[in-house]
């Protein structure tokens, strides 16, 4: 008799955006049809439907004991470190005798630079690389470890692939925001531009950062200003999350502590560190409001429960 292996349950943000949130639920049940030996699930932190919780009593409901969580998740953020380690631990007392692991986030990985690589030649047409500097563009935290993740990603795409540079900014919560890191890369003598947004799939923001790039480029005739897509539901993508799996599963998990507000005193930041982990309890989560639910504990980077 073969043991069943752990399910997959992917984490997602939420997002306001309907076409968001529907293609974050097409890439969760193509991961099912990809992978019919496993029970596949997935849910959301905020904003959409179905609540993370939903996903795992979907999960329960089909005989599953054991999970391994994947956050669809970018950057290591709030919601990485936090807020989902919190929603699992909840789940955990919801339903007794489960188990689960949790995964690391998705990048900065060589596949996602790949399909990034695809995204800047699909904007750049005949363009040569070396004429060009690439905007990166993040989500944006409050977490400084979280936007160094997107710098990472941006040195690393440059790294041999020919741009004339690679610089960052964030659409929401940290600086330079997209006209500053737009006015950055002009100071710096780019005639050509491609924004290039650092999202999994099309919603709110990422159209705001389409909507600002070209309010810009309306003020700044003499730049040359195009928008690239977002990375997509690629088979890099799905294999991936695969990847992260396995790791969560086989417990090879590499999470980078060394710069985590909540381990480590950085300036400005101090009051996190140790801070306790709150579960985000979801709009649509029946019968929890917000500020309920408080899971004990300091915050350990903890992956196997």
């Amino acid at each position: 008799m073969t043991t069943q292996p752990p399910a997959l349950l992917i984490a997602g943000h939420g997002t306001r955006d309907e076409a968001g949130a529907e293609a974050f639920r097409d890439f969760v049940k193509e991961l099912g049809r990809r992978h019919p030996e496993l029970p596949v699930a997935g849910g959301f932190i905020e904003l959409s439907p179905p609540p993370l919780g939903e996903a795992v009593t979907e999960l329960v409901e089909r005989g599953v004991r054991r999970f391994a969580a994947v956050p669809l998740m970018l950057v290591s953020a709030g919601h990485a470190k936090g807020d989902i380690p919190a929603a699992l631990a909840r789940e955990k007392e919801r339903h007794p005798g489960v188990t689960y692991t949790y995964g690391r986030p998705l990048g900065p990985h060589p596949a996602l630079l790949r399909v990034l690589e695809r995204r800047l030649d699909e904007a750049l047409g005949d363009t040569a690389r070396e004429d060009v500097t690439v905007l990166l563009v993040g989500r944006g935290s409050t977490d400084p470890d979280a936007n160094a993740e997107v710098c990472k990603a941006a040195r690393l795409l440059w790294e041999g692939r020919g741009y004339a540079g690679v610089e960052t900014a964030f659409v929401s919560l940290a600086a330079p925001d997209v006209p500053s890191g737009l006015d950055r890369c002009a100071r710096l003598g780019a005639r050509r531009i491609v924004v290039l947004p650092y999202f999994l799939f099309t919603g709110i923001l990422p159209e705001r950062v389409r909507r600002q790039t070209e309010e810009w480029a309306a003020a700044h005739p003499e730049t040359e200003v195009r928008s690239a897509d977002v990375i997509g539901p690629e088979p890099e993508l799905l294999d991936l999350v695969m990847e992260r799996y396995a790791e969560a599963v086989a417990g090879d998990l590499r999470m980078n502590c060394d710069s985590c507000v909540y381990r480590i005193a950085l300036p400005g930041f101090e009051d996190k560190v140790g801070l306790p982990q709150q579960p985000h309890f979801h709009p649509d989560d029946d019968g929890h409001g917000h500020g309920h639910g408080h899971h004990h504990g300091g915050h350990t980077h903890s992956h196997a429960h």
